[in-house]
């Protein structure tokens, strides 16, 4: 399952190889290197991260400090925890501050995503649930997107990013969505702000709807963004 993940570590060449593995696998990463911008971002009004992978040692905040800090918040995403220290009294105050889970630098990749295939098993409350309204059922587990229409339902199996975007449109349909908040939720927070991703992407879900001979339920509303019509043409 795709997530959306802050990552907050400032060794720059370490932070850019695991961004890669990650948006390797689907999931949306926005990173940043000092602890006190990772608090800002984790805690902002629009954030909807999934999870947040945070380094011990970092300036302005650190990762014991700004696990306890989202705790003390209310916010129960998972914490993953990652430390050059090795000491069990180290592991204890990580955990001890609100980590799930600690990983010890240096580290394979492969048991990073495994830490993180391990976290999303522990706590299914953040698995995502089957998204419907109207004829539309998202699956966002196996990505297969049903519509029921009169001659019969018509699977389609999503891409990544159109998992994303559909599961997105799913949960709040008939709303007018800027697409500049589809480029926050979906996207880098470094992508070109003036970029046309948005509108590039929505138009290959169209075309994989049309593939499959379904007309498009996303809308295009001029200089407001996109709604999602959550209803087949003809219904009421």
């Amino acid at each position: 399952m795709a997530l959306r993940i802050l990552l907050v570590e400032d060794e720059q060449e370490l932070a850019a190889a695991v961004q890669t593995v990650l948006q390797g696998q689907g999931h949306v990463v926005d990173h940043c290197g000092d602890g006190l911008e990772g608090w800002t971002l984790l805690s902002g009004e629009l954030a909807r991260y999934e999870l947040v992978i945070v380094d011990w040692m970092l300036p302005g905040l650190s990762g014991p400090e700004l696990c306890r800090r989202a705790r003390a918040a209310g916010l129960e995403l998972p914490l993953l925890l990652l430390t050059a220290r090795a000491e069990t009294a180290d592991r204890v105050e990580g955990l001890d501050a609100g980590a799930d889970d600690y990983l010890s630098k240096p580290f394979a990749m492969e048991e990073l995503l495994a830490r993180l295939r391990a976290l999303q098993r522990r706590q299914p409350r953040y698995r995502e649930p089957l998204l419907e309204e109207g004829p539309y059922r998202f699956d966002p587990q196996s990505g297969l997107l049903e519509v029921h229409t009169p001659a019969g339902v018509v699977a389609i199996p999503l891409a990544a990013k159109e998992q994303q975007l559909m599961a997105y449109f799913l949960a709040h349909p008939e709303r007018i969505i800027p697409g500049s908040e589809l480029r926050h939720q979906l996207w880098d927070l470094h992508q070109d702000p003036v970029s046309n991703v948005v509108a590039a992407q929505v138009r290959l879900l169209r075309r994989k709807l049309a593939a499959h001979g379904l007309p498009s339920p996303i809308e295009t509303v001029p200089s407001r963004g996109y709604r999602f019509l959550a209803r087949l043409p003809g219904e009421p």
